[in-house]
């Protein structure tokens, strides 16, 4: 139907469960190198990473993105298999095809557009692949960041191709994302006897009120383009597995996705001040899974925008919902990085899939996209 489309077949029909890469970041490194692309393959602890470049001047403008793909679920509940590309009513099914192989396949064919309409286009072009996203995250796009960091490298602008489109192509543009703060809670009690409770602590008991007002509390406000900081218990787990023991301690697993305006240290400094307030006998473990970005308007913004709209006739909405994605690792080298992606409805379900119309309106926006930043 089109280029895009022949090379989104090719790359979904690459198993590429992460961290494999299934040979889709050799595949795309034989397309772009004979346009000047210089491939270099950063691998690390099994993941593989492909860094290409074209050009030496600024700005950079980098196009990122996966080529691993989580796991399919139960074969037998797909109604065609997952690494055999499959078009049906105007949809093509298979694992990525939403998440990201579309974009990646669009970003390529984008390129090869844009590069021979204009051979000679300002500053340059790089594509940052990984297969790690869906997995760790720790040997994928952090891997890449730390090696052009230490060569002193600057990027410019970076677009991640992730889904962020909801109700339709081009609605949604992510030019952030909240920060992740995950703890590990331990509130140590005596174990014993349900019957004779005046010889136990019970650390469930002890806990309720803390957790209560954990979660009752008004972390911050947000700001214009983040919602306030939100508290979730993710498990709780106490006691040993019969109905007459009293536990001997109680681990909570909690999760904040914050806003810019708090820091994950101001919000350890708070929980902590609540649980000791409450005079708990506790253990905690700090995670922070990801710091808050956020991409004002500017150049990339701007032109991301009306690129969308010219080739869709949507005016996007900036956005910072949603989890974290690699655009966390590539913001410290970075200063200007937003998400744009196909529709992400059926990301990560059974029979994923993407509508053949939208392939090329994705195509076409990341290739004018760079026709106003470099042409």
């Amino acid at each position: 139907m089109s280029a895009t489309f022949d090379l989104v077949r090719d790359l979904i029909s690459r198993p590429s469960v992460t961290p494999e890469d299934g040979g889709c970041q050799d595949a795309i490194a034989q397309r772009l190198t004979p346009l000047g692309f210089v491939a270099e393959t950063i691998a690390r602890k099994g993941t593989t990473n492909l860094w290409l470049r074209r050009g030496r001047e600024r700005p950079l403008i980098v196009l990122a993105g996966h080529t691993d793909v989580v796991p399919t679920g139960p074969l037998h509940d797909w109604t065609s298999p997952p690494f055999e590309p499959t078009l049906r009513d105007g949809r093509l099914y298979g694992r990525g095809a939403s998440d990201m192989k579309s974009s990646l396949a669009a970003f390529v064919v984008a390129v090869e557009e844009f590069v021979a309409a204009h051979p000679r286009h300002r500053g340059s072009i790089a594509l940052l692949l990984t297969s790690d996203e869906e997995g760790p995250a720790t040997d994928g796009t952090v891997a890449v960041v730390e090696a052009l960091r230490a060569r002193g490298e600057a990027l410019d602008c970076c677009i991640v191709g992730e889904p962020t489109s909801v109700e339709r192509l081009g609605d949604t543009i992510k030019n952030g994302r909240r920060g992740s703060l995950s703890g590990r809670l331990t509130v140590k009690g005596v174990q014993g006897h349900v019957a004779y409770p005046h010889l136990a602590r019970n650390p469930v008991h002890e806990l309720a009120p803390a957790l209560a007002e954990l979660a009752a509390e008004r972390w911050d406000e947000g700001n214009e383009f983040f919602p306030p900081t939100t508290f979730q218990v993710s498990n709780i787990h106490a006691g040993t597995g019969t109905g007459n023991v009293i536990p001997g301690a109680c681990v909570v697993d909690f999760n904040l996705r914050f806003a810019p305006v708090s820091t994950a240290l101001e919000l350890q400094q708070r929980i902590e001040a609540i649980l000791s307030r409450h005079r708990l006998d506790y253990e905690m473990q700090w995670t922070v899974g990801a710091q808050p970005f956020l991409t004002a308007r500017g150049s990339l913004v701007e032109a991301l925008s009306q690129a969308i709209a010219e080739t869709t006739g949507v005016a996007p909405q900036l956005s910072t919902t949603g989890g974290t994605s690699d655009g966390r690792f590539l913001a410290t080298i970075c200063p200007q990085v937003v998400e744009f992606g196909p529709c992400n409805a059926s990301i990560h379900k059974i029979d994923e899939h993407i509508a053949v119309a939208d392939l090329e309106p994705l195509k076409n926006a990341y290739r004018r996209t760079l026709e106003l930043l470099l042409a």
